[in-house]
């Protein structure tokens, strides 16, 4: 006979959405546990979609044992246990309260919401079911990058002195072209906003996380280039009727294609933040810069094997030096491939669910947690609402970044 072994317990999934986020997200469920030793084992149990025929080939393509056409129905089923959010923002409250009301914890995509209010009542969600042992997690993967999760590292040793000044930027050309669709991305009533809430969430999200600081005010400006697109793609009209292939059909987009800002960290660093979907040439280029007072360091995420690093005492008379981020005491990359062997984008979403996972078979908070997601949907509105008032300077939580974001 074989000897038995004791198999870790099963943490059932249930998904909800199954496109962009869906597929990254059904890959790190089934790869996390066969890289890491995790206190439970994820089960991809069900996955839900409107769209009955567009699901269940989703299910078959990413490995989901079943399926629903409506996300209520995952929330119903005992064999549930956690359900993963990964649609578009104007469902993600409705969907998030009622599954941690149900005792199911939650993991759910960036921005938390499409507004301060619906975040709030997100986090306030989270923390009831918390104190019952349930727990919520906002999925920032960025910061489950290693050469990030080294630059915080970096920074909580002390190796960069004191803080003095941040500058980031995430930067693509997806929507350069004006024929380029219009789709719910570009709606603010789905989307919440932009390239702000898109990729400048992101950029807001992990500055605050390395630096251990949170934004407080923000000068900024924001620009639609596109002012109307051809309607297609998976847009769906005020009406409710979608219309793709119909080109020569013009809709309004509501939403951001750039924003630049200007902040203040509560610790006293400056910084300065960019986003855009219509600079061309690049493709996905987060770029990260702190600079303190002993030292800086620098990311690109187009390189993102790579954390450049200046240490003012060790090498006074250089510049930046690079650290190629795959040694085996490098976060996370211990458990892949052999040294100079890079990681890829997929890798962030794998890492996302080991730190999940370990958290809640643990009995911990999950981080980023609601009330951290809270903190970076405030930034968002308060940005808004500098841009709509001539830049003048808000202040996070301000009334004016409150109305904005109550949208």
């Amino acid at each position: 006979m074989f000897p038995t072994t004791d198999l870790p317990q099963p943490l059932r999934i249930g998904m909800v959405g199954y496109a962009f986020m869906g597929a990254a997200h059904s890959h790190a469920w089934r790869t996390a546990p066969r890289f890491f030793d995790l206190p439970l084992q994820p089960q991809l149990t069900a996955v839900a979609g409107r769209n009955a025929d567009g699901v269940r080939a989703a299910a078959d393509k990413l490995g989901w044992e079943s399926v629903e056409t409506d996300w209520r129905r995952l929330i119903e089923r005992d064999d549930i246990d956690l359900i993963d959010i990964c649609t578009p923002g104007d469902t993600h409250a409705e969907i998030a309260i009622a599954a941690l009301e149900a005792g199911k914890h939650v993991l759910c995509e960036k921005p938390l919401a499409n507004s301060v209010e619906e975040a709030e009542r997100m986090s306030a969600a989270a923390d009831d079911a918390a104190r019952n042992g349930v727990y919520a997690m906002c999925g920032y993967s960025y910061r489950r990058t290693p050469a990030l999760a080294l630059a915080k590292r970096f920074v909580e040793q002390g190796r960069l002195g004191h803080i003095r000044q941040v500058r980031a930027q995430y930067l693509q050309d997806w929507l350069s072209d004006e024929n380029a669709p219009l789709t719910w991305r570009m709606d603010k009533s789905k989307s919440g906003s932009g390239s702000l809430g898109d990729i400048g969430a992101h950029i807001i999200d992990a500055t605050q996380w390395i630096t251990g600081q949170k934004i407080t005010g923000v000068s900024a400006l924001m620009e639609t280039f596109v002012k109307e697109r051809p309607i297609g793609g998976d847009f769906v009209g005020l009406g409710g009727h979608g219309t793709t292939g119909q080109a020569a059909q013009k809709g309004p987009v509501t939403v951001d294609d750039a924003v630049v800002f200007s902040a203040k960290f509560d610790g006293g660093p400056i910084g300065v933040f960019e986003a855009s979907r219509a600079a061309l040439g690049r493709r996905n280029a987060m770029r990260i810069e702190v600079n303190g007072s002993e030292g800086s360091l620098a990311f690109d995420f187009e390189d993102m094997n790579y954390l450049s690093v200046y240490d003012r005492a060790e090498e006074p008379d250089a510049g930046f030096r690079r650290i190629m981020v795959t040694e085996p005491e490098h976060p996370y990359v211990g458990n892949w491939w052999p040294t100079g062997h890079g990681l890829g984008y997929e890798h962030g979403f794998t890492h996302q669910v080991v730190d999940l996972v370990t958290a809640i078979g643990e009995g911990r908070q999950p981080e980023p947690s609601f009330t951290d997601a809270l903190q970076v949907q405030k930034v968002l509105a308060t940005v808004e609402a500098s841009a709509n008032d001539n830049c003048r300077w808000t202040d996070v939580g301000s009334t004016a970044a409150v109305s904005a974001g109550s949208r």
